[in-house]
Formats: C-alpha cells, sequence, structure tokens
C-alpha cells in the first residue's frame, strides 16, 4: 500500500491516505516519529502498528487530560478513555498513571469518601456504595472508611438544621425523613434525633 496523502485535522490528528483512499485518522506526532510520509510503502502489519501506537498516544493524552482536572479512580479513569480509544489503549494510559503515581485507588478513595461523609452528608453504608460504583474494591473501601470517624447523629441533626429548620410540621419531616435514608442512615438513629425535635 502507498501513502498517496497526510492531511492535517482537529486535535492534532492527520488524515491518513492509502492508494488515493481515505483509511483513518492518526496522531499526527506518531506518524511524524515513524516516518510515515507520503511516497512510503507500508504493509499491513506496518500499519496494524502505527494504528496501535496512535490509540495508546491518544488514550495517554486523554489520560493527562482527564487527571488535570480532578483525581479519578482506575475504573473511571478507564470508561471515559473507552470513549475515545479501545478498550487495550485505554488499560495501557490507566497502567501507566499508575506507575507514575498519577492515579492511586487509595487516596482516590480517601479523599472521596471525606467528600461524600462531610460535604455531603452521607452515612458510611450509602458512601461505600459510591466507592463501588467509581470502582474501588470492598477491601479498600471499607479500610478507608474504617478510618473516619463519624457520628451518624451529629450528622442527622446537621442536615436537619441545615435543610429542614421547620421539622415541627408533618410534611418537612416526612422529607427530612426521606432525604436522610437515601443518605443512607438508619431508622433508629433518625427516630433519636427527630425525638429531640419534638417529633416522633
Amino acid at each position: 500500500m502507498l501513502i498517496t496523502a497526510i492531511e492535517p485535522r482537529r486535535k492534532a490528528m492527520c488524515a491518513l491516505f492509502l492508494d488515493g483512499e481515505f483509511v483513518m485518522n492518526l496522531d499526527a506526532r506518531t506518524l511524524i516519529e515513524n516516518r510515515f510520509d507520503v511516497g512510503r510503502e507500508i504493509g499491513d502489519e506496518e500499519l496494524r502498528e502505527i494504528i496501535e501506537l496512535s490509540n495508546e498516544r491518544r488514550a495517554k493524552e486523554k489520560a493527562l487530560w482527564l487527571i488535570s482536572y480532578r483525581d479519578h479512580s482506575k475504573k473511571e479513569l478507564k470508561d471515559k478513555i473507552k470513549r475515545t480509544c479501545d478498550e487495550d489503549s485505554a488499560e495501557k494510559a490507566v497502567e501507566r498513571m499508575e506507575e507514575l503515581g498519577l492515579v492511586n485507588d487509595e487516596s482516590y478513595a480517601r479523599q472521596y469518601a471525606q467528600k461524600l461523609i462531610f460535604g455531603k452528608r452521607m452515612s458510611k453504608r450509602a458512601a461505600m456504595l459510591e466507592l463501588a460504583r467509581k470502582g474501588i474494591d470492598r477491601d479498600t473501601a471499607e479500610a478507608v472508611l474504617d478510618d473516619i470517624e463519624v457520628d451518624n447523629r451529629e450528622q442527622i441533626r446537621e442536615v436537619i438544621e441545615k435543610k429542614y429548620r421547620d421539622i415541627g410540621d408533618e410534611k418537612i419531616r416526612r422529607r427530612a425523613v426521606a432525604a436522610l435514608q437515601r443518605l443512607g442512615y438508619g431508622w433508629d438513629d433518625i427516630r433519636a434525633v427527630l425525638g429531640g425535635y419534638g417529633s416522633e
């Protein structure tokens, strides 16, 4: 196959034309580094290799771009990269970010759990489910949550004080109970706190 044209495209990509026909968009830097020039003959194996290299570079660049905005769990990062790259490239990119210390599930879980418990006032049980949803394994999540000291009843009190001041109103009380249950609190703790506001 003969490279008949290489045309620049958006986002540092180039359109590769073989034997006069468009084949695909590839990473421009990968093409340059591997001396893919117009007029060069290439075989199927060379084409497959350049596609793989291009995908891996794009996956790593996407990973770096994503983690420059905020921390991600390994699963979350891989899922986002897979939207634009193949699974193998996404996996390699995440492994590389982990080697570089840019992705660490335990560190991510620790920060995210603090945010859920003290920012969103979730119970540890609800935080455990959220961590699992982000791809944090059970052992890591349990270890992180065991290190967090929290008083469920105080958390419930803070939610009520912030969002449900007129807790004596039956409608507001029901709304508060439903919200607290969604945050993962058990009925015994909710009832005990509501009792302090004169509601049973």
